[in-house]
């Protein structure tokens, strides 16, 4: 991978995850007494622990996890690298975790539906399963199943910056609707796994060293 290309992986991240990392800022200042920056949310009244970590969590799983995808990195700073690591997979079971919580324990969304209300179960739980299986895998140092298995885990976390472009552009396309709001989140975690799986799988491009050209006929023979 080149430098320009790994840099802008974690650019690209950075830039999808700016929606959420946003909204969810401007909600903690909310609850914390600042201005209503956001629309009010009767849900949380008062300071709910389990969103203001989900909040949090979420911020630092998605930012720092952006730059743990870039081979330099890993290469020149593997130290930083393994530390930045057990943060994130602490993060990211939180993230998992409070996101369980707040679907079991609070009232949902308005205008969601059940089926996101089992695909959020759904969810949770699998990158709780990725993060659980990525940190067996460095633990035996088989990397290559770490890597795998942190990347799912990633791709299911980021996925409501996905979102804001599914359901954005989706409803301007399908229309309003509970199950239609439901399906197009939908959409986000599939795509962003679709995403994770090809650049799983797609062949490392090893760069082959360049042959000497030959000399001309006249240089070759004075």
């Amino acid at each position: 991978m080149s430098r320009r290309t790994g840099w802008a992986l974690p650019a690209a991240l950075v830039a999808l995850c700016l929606v959420p990392v946003t909204s969810g800022t401007l909600r903690l200042v909310q609850l914390a007494g600042g201005p209503d920056l956001m629309p009010a949310d009767d849900r949380w009244a008062g300071w709910p622990v389990a969103l203001v970590v989900h909040i949090v969590g979420s911020a630092v799983f998605a930012l720092v996890g952006a730059f743990q995808l870039v081979p330099g990195i890993r290469r020149r700073h593997p130290g930083w690298h393994r530390r930045a690591g057990r943060v994130l997979a602490v993060a990211g079971l939180l993230v998992a975790g409070s996101a369980l919580w707040l679907t079991l324990f609070h009232d949902p969304q308005p205008g969601t539906g059940p089926l996101l209300f089992v695909l959020r179960l759904v969810v949770g739980s699998a990158m709780i399963g990725c993060l659980a299986v990525g940190v067996a895998a460095a633990r035996r140092r088989d990397f290559a199943t770490h890597r795998a298995w942190m990347i799912r885990g990633y791709a299911l976390a980021v996925a409501a910056g996905t979102q804001v472009f599914t359901q954005g552009f989706g409803e301007a396309v399908v229309g309003h609707g509970e199950l239609r709001g439901d399906l197009l989140k939908a959409a986000g975690w599939v795509i962003n796994l679709a995403i994770a799986e090809w650049a799983i799988r797609r062949p490392a491009r090893r760069r082959t060293p360049s042959r000497p050209r030959p000399l001309p006929a006249e240089v070759a023979s004075s």
